[in-house]
């Protein structure tokens, strides 16, 4: 079946519920002929860890808010539920959706893990827009999944805002990134799907020899990968962190 807006694959994308930063960064990176299909995910816990670990445990049933819509795959739009819930939670639950779906699923965090395996990652650096107890989640995470986390850089994030993290700047993040220490580190990654990160990336695909990625831009390349079959190999993930398949793209929407 081919969908009219999407010959080339639709894309089922469960977003954070506040979150501003997911559907504006999908629609720059990928390509013609891919389109997305957007759900919110949602809680009414007053604090962030609690609505974060509703949106993993709750995935299930938010993915079947897309019904019988011909998705090819479906991404988890979210890293901060992947560090809380823990790498044995997410993957036992990623396996369980699989086969429920039928279809590849790809949350933003194995997105990340596959793309720092790409380029055979090692010492990996993190630049974190989250608070203190996100960060210290976070790199457990990274270093359950068989990391060394080398270098941590946190960001700014904008209190009194309607969400510290999703009104976060991209001049923040790239200050963010440009204060890791240089020399440690195989690869970076920029975590979180609400930090602006496009902008950074592409005015610093590499720090210090290391390549950049973001959860945004790791979550794309990797769910474009699955849907066409293409390889999910270093060349790749390379030319994707250098934007090669979408500084047009970005520099159109930027333009006004």
């Amino acid at each position: 079946m081919t969908i009219e807006y999407a010959p080339c694959g639709l894309i089922g994308v469960l977003t954070p519920q506040a979150n501003t930063t997911v559907e504006p960064e999908l629609h720059i990176l990928l390509p013609p002929g891919i389109a997305t299909l957007n759900a919110r995910l949602t809680s009414d816990k007053p604090t962030i860890i609690a609505r974060l670990l509703d949106y993993l445990r709750d995935l299930p049933s938010s993915a079947r808010q897309f019904a019988n819509a011909p998705i090819r795959a479906l991404a988890f739009a979210c890293t901060g539920a992947s560090y809380f819930a823990g790498v044995r939670e997410e993957d036992a639950l990623v396996a369980r959706l699989e086969s429920e779906l039928g279809i590849p699923v790809i949350t933003a965090a194995t997105a990340v893990r596959d793309a720092f395996h790409a380029v055979n990652a090692r010492r990996i650096g993190l630049v974190s827009p989250y608070p203190d107890d996100l960060t210290e989640a976070a790199t457990r995470y990274w270093t359950e999944r068989g990391f060394e986390v080398a270098a941590v850089s946190r960001g700014a994030m904008a209190d009194g805002a309607f969400h510290p993290i999703y009104a976060m700047s991209a001049a923040g993040a790239a200050a963010a990134l440009a204060a890791l220490p240089e020399g440690r580190c195989d690869a970076i990654a920029m975590l979180g799907t609400g930090m602006p990160t496009l902008k950074p990336i592409l005015d610093r695909p590499f720090h210090a020899g290391a390549p950049v990625t973001s959860c945004m831009t790791a979550l794309a390349w990797r769910s474009i990968r699955a849907v066409t079959g293409e390889p999910v190999d270093g060349a790749s993930f390379l030319a994707f962190t250098r934007g090669e398949e979408w500084r047009e793209r970005y520099a159109a929407r930027m333009s006004g």
